[in-house]
C-alpha cells in the first residue's frame, strides 16, 4: 500500500465511508462526513498509523477539506 492509499484508508476509517477513496475532491466537512471531533480523531490516527505529527495549529479546514488536499498536506509534513 503506497502513502496515498494509507492516508485514504485512515480518512475512510474516520469518516466511516469508502466514498472518500473514490471522490478525492469531495469536501469532507460540507458533505457531513467529518466534524470537529472527527478532525481530532483524524490527526491522532495520522500520528499513530503514519507517524506524522500534524499540529492542530497547522490544520485549517479550508486547506484540509478534501482527501486530495489532506494527502498533499501530509506529503509536505512527512
Amino acid at each position: 500500500m503506497n502513502f496515498k492509499e494509507k492516508v485514504l484508508q485512515v480518512i475512510a476509517e474516520v469518516c466511516q465511508d469508502d466514498v472518500v477513496k473514490e471522490e478525492l475532491d469531495l469536501d469532507l466537512f460540507d458533505s457531513g462526513l467529518i466534524d470537529s471531533f472527527g478532525t481530532v480523531e483524524l490527526l491522532v490516527k495520522f500520528e499513530e498509523q503514519l507517524e506524522i505529527n500534524v499540529p492542530i495549529t497547522e490544520f485549517d479546514r479550508d486547506t484540509w477539506n478534501t482527501p486530495n488536499a489532506i494527502v498533499e498536506r501530509l506529503n509536505e509534513l512527512k
